[in-house]
């Protein structure tokens, strides 16, 4: 591939103003989104260089009461300027204030009567992993604090403590309370932007491909050449039925994170990390809680989660990465018969279970004997075939099944095998028919899953009327599966 030519200064500007336009369209996400949701505290309009606010004025998020949210963005068109003491502390290139200096007045000036306020940089520039202070960004909460206002005045974090205070015209005091309000939103760079609106339109019940997204920061451009510096909740409806974006309800968020951060954590109503409770250095490794976390604690959380959403949120996306046995659980947390309706991306697509879909799809169903006992064993067989690792686990441990009933989509499991969320649907309501049938006279189900965590959740949310169920995740250990959660079904 022939290499791009360097940019010119039209072309940089062009793109650093579509950046900036994509985060306010974020912004503009939120108002519509926590509005729907009724939020204690929503975004009640968008501001676009708003005027009075310093130079933390790009994009502002004004909440039903404070603090609102002020953000400065800043793009680059190269990572030779990271972000560091440098690049903070440095003089504009006419002699000017500083980007800190900058901030550190317009963060006085908002918070002269005690108001709070809360601040973020927002930029596609990287951290710097040498600079004493920005090396300690807590990339959970991206806040410089606690961890910059430790270590006494000889260490390497006091020194460069001191010089940040004498750049931004603060005492250190006063850095430390600067630095407790303002966020460093870093290495966001417009791919990631781009991806994050699509998950932020899709909650909101929008078409979120690439075109969707480029529409509503156009949209937004355009009210800012037209002089609309502030964004209210009636204008971004109107717009999103002028450009033909609505594409279901918005919904409450529900973040489960067990594997990886999830992006949309921070936007969440209600958000469960266990990231650093689970077992394993990657996503791919982690499968199982690290001790002293348990199962039943996950259980407890996933369980209190419908309490924990905004009074009378029935439409709820799922967003996080978890594996399977924690999707089923999260879909009976919100059963079919509470009148929820979930919903969850499963490899682009909105899969939802109020999803139409044209008849229930019976699995196929092959039928293993064991005599171990009276409860019957369920495998899932989707993406992949678990048939013999789940027969060697229950002839293993002597759990106390009679048979294993082994349900495969018609096709036979593979990958793709569910292609859409009507058949994601269709095969739902079909193996739990099959289920239902097969299990009135057994005590109890063992249920081991293989298949898109999108359906893991869908058939979770229609697990009602059956008998109580332990369900299994394979935690790739000598033993291969482990009883994660029992179900009151």
């Amino acid at each position: 591939m022939e290499p791009l030519p360097a940019p010119s200064p039209t072309s940089v500007r062009i793109t650093g103003d579509h950046y900036q336009w994509l985060i306010a369209w974020e912004g503009c996400l939120a108002l519509l989104r926590e509005n729907a949701a009724r939020s204690e505290n929503p975004v009640i309009s968008v501001g676009v260089e708003l005027d009075g606010v310093g130079n933390l004025d790009d994009v502002v998020l004004l909440r039903r009461t404070p603090p609102h949210t002020y953000t400065q963005v800043k793009y680059t068109v190269d990572s030779s300027t990271p972000v560091n003491e440098e690049y903070l502390t440095k003089p504009s290139k006419d002699g000017g204030p500083s980007v800190l200096r900058k901030i550190a007045k317009a963060w006085r000036k908002l918070t002269t009567d005690a108001t709070p306020a809360d601040l973020a940089l927002f930029t596609n520039r990287a951290p710097d992993p040498t600079d004493p202070l920005v090396a300690v960004r807590d990339s959970r909460s991206q806040f410089l604090m606690p961890k910059a206002g430790l270590q006494g005045p000889r260490s390497a974090l006091g020194a460069a403590r001191t010089r940040w205070a004498a750049a931004a015209g603060l005492t250190e005091d006063e850095l430390r309370e600067l630095l407790s309000v303002l966020r460093f939103d870093l290495a966001r760079d417009q791919t990631h932007v781009q991806d994050r609106l699509q998950l932020l339109m899709a909650v909101a019940g929008l078409r979120h491909d690439e075109h969707a997204v480029a529409r509503g920061a156009d949209w937004v451009a355009k009210q800012v050449r037209e002089g609309h510096r502030t964004l209210t909740l009636d204008m971004v409806k109107a717009a999103v039925d002028t450009l033909g974006l609505k594409a279901g309800p918005a919904r409450a968020v529900l973040s489960i994170a067990t594997l990886k951060l999830d992006p949309l954590a921070g936007d969440a109503d209600y958000a469960i990390d266990w990231i650093d409770r689970f077992d394993g250095s990657s996503d791919f490794t982690k499968r199982r809680p690290l001790p002293p976390a348990t199962w039943t604690q996950l259980q407890t959380d996933i369980e209190a989660a419908p309490a924990r959403l905004p009074l009378g949120s029935t439409a709820i996306s799922i967003t996080g990465s978890i594996r399977l046995a924690p999707a089923f659980l999260t879909g009976t947390a919100f059963r079919m018969v509470t009148g929820a309706d979930l919903a969850v991306l499963q490899r682009g697509q909105l899969w939802s279970t109020s999803d139409p879909y044209d008849a229930p799809q019976p699995p196929t169903v092959h039928q293993h004997s064991l005599d171990q006992g009276d409860d019957l064993a369920v495998a899932i067989a989707v993406a992949t075939d678990p048939t013999e690792d789940v027969l060697e686990y229950l002839r293993e441990q002597q759990v106390p099944v009679s048979n294993l009933l082994v349900l495969t989509p018609p096709g036979g499991a593979r990958d793709g095998s569910v292609p859409d969320t009507a058949a994601a649907n269709a095969l739902a309501i079909g193996i739990r028919d099959i289920v239902r049938r097969a299990t009135r006279t057994t005590p109890r189900i063992h249920l081991f899953l293989a298949g898109p965590m999108g359906l893991a959740l869908l058939l979770g949310h229609r697990w009602n009327r059956l008998r109580p169920t332990v369900v299994y995740e394979d935690v790739r250990t000598a033993q291969g599966y482990e009883a994660a959660f029992t179900v009151q079904a």
